[in-house]
């Protein structure tokens, strides 16, 4: 009797279960604790889902996004800084950086992302802005500039503060720039990292535990404070389909990573990534003047495109004449071929000459244009002087055999 209620509540159990598991394998919206948050599709553009993404919330330490910004825009990454002697309290996160010392941008980059420190943040901002009160007016400058219009900095570590604010839609425009930057998508991908600049060697490790714990999690920036909470600006990338999540006033870490994983594969179940345009693939074949053979057009590079599941990308053609004449060297640049999504160009991709063109014959460069009509002249100019050299050869004979008579 026993076993017979067990079979019955685990058989239960499973047809109970079977419907959550397909809602989720379809896409349905997750359900997440974060009081705002936001995830996009960045080559889009597009919300892919969003809480409260307006509502200006602390930011704790994700302020060194635009702390490390201003750094990538305003500094070789070979350029040195010196370190400032730097007061924080205990529970801050510092890279033990000694007052004098000198630390490359690229390894002041590497204690910024990963370990959050709060000294390699003040350094940044008294060698770029002159002073801390100098880059903070940068920070805000440059916000506005961004469209971030829900931002306000206070300072360039995160401490928290009336004025130190952002949004979960405009933390997500922010990762977008800092992303451009290919040393910043390295750093923020690594688990740990090696500072060998400055007066010793250190080790920095990722406060962001999901990049070493989840093989397509590639970024972004954890943080928090008492008043802020838990929060994480997230980066994934998954067959090609690349998302940014916002997290924020999350109550714990645990909660912070688990809404960040739920929202980047509710995004991978919705998108997908397209090879739209492949090298090498023939697009149009135009005839040759002056031959009787065609060429075909191929296209120079490939080009993959992020859409929806529903969706699909199209290829619309320009630039393409009804032909060409040589000669011309395998790989000349004839026409484009455009990648459209949702009826939008995203890629332009040169048509290039999938063989050599040879220059027309000559008998056929004759018989096209103007050649005609010149010829015609030429020719009955020809008879014309023909006929007159008889004729004067003619005469000349007649005359001679009067002569002679």
């Amino acid at each position: 009797m026993i076993r017979k209620l067990a079979l019955a509540l685990s058989l239960a159990l499973c047809f109970a279960v079977a419907p959550a598991v397909a809602a989720s394998a379809a896409g349905a919206r997750p359900s997440i604790t974060a009081p705002s948050a936001i995830l996009i599709e960045p080559s889009s553009g597009r919300i892919v889902y969003a809480r409260s993404p307006y509502k200006r919330r602390g930011i704790a330490s994700t302020t060194k996004l635009m702390t490390a910004l201003l750094l990538l825009e305003k500094r070789s990454m070979t350029h040195r800084i010196k370190a400032i002697s730097y007061n924080g309290s205990a529970a801050e996160s510092t890279a033990g950086l000694v007052p004098g010392e000198r630390l490359s941008s690229a390894d002041m980059l590497r204690a910024l992302f990963l370990a959050s420190a709060n000294d390699a943040a003040a350094a940044i901002a008294v060698d770029i802005g002159g002073s801390r009160r100098g880059f903070v007016r940068m920070m805000n400058a440059r916000a506005r500039r961004a469209g971030l219009t829900g931002t306000h900095f206070s300072n360039p570590i995160g401490l928290d503060g009336s004025g130190n604010y952002s949004t979960a839609r405009d933390l997500s425009k922010l990762a977008v720039l800092v992303r451009r930057f290919a040393v910043a998508r390295e750093t923020m991908n690594r688990s740990k990292a090696t500072l060998y600049s400055g007066s010793r060697r250190r080790v920095v490790v990722n406060r962001n535990t999901l990049v070493s714990s989840v093989p397509w999690m590639n970024g972004i920036k954890t943080g928090h404070t008492g008043s802020a909470g838990y929060l994480l600006v997230g980066g994934a990338s998954r067959n090609g389909v690349q998302l940014i999540s916002v997290v924020m006033a999350e109550p714990s870490e645990a909660a912070r990573n688990a809404d960040t994983l739920k929202l980047m594969r509710y995004g991978f179940s919705r998108y997908r990534s397209v090879r739209a345009v492949r090298k090498g693939q023939v697009f149009a074949r135009v005839d040759v003047t002056g031959r009787p053979e065609q060429v075909a057009l191929v296209a120079s590079r490939t080009a993959d495109v992020v859409v929806a599941r529903s969706s699909s990308p199209t290829t619309a053609l320009s630039g393409i004449p009804s032909e060409i004449e040589g000669p011309l060297k395998r790989g000349t640049k004839v026409g484009f071929v455009s990648v459209r999504r949702d009826g939008r160009p995203v890629e332009r991709v040169p048509l290039v000459t999938a063989s050599s063109v040879e220059a027309p014959a000559l008998i056929a460069t004759l018989s096209g244009g103007p050649w005609p009509l010149i010829g015609a002249f030429v020719v009955f100019t020809l008879i014309a002087l023909a006929a007159n050299l008889a004729w004067r050869r003619r005469r000349q004979g007649a005359h001679v055999g009067i002569k002679a008579n």
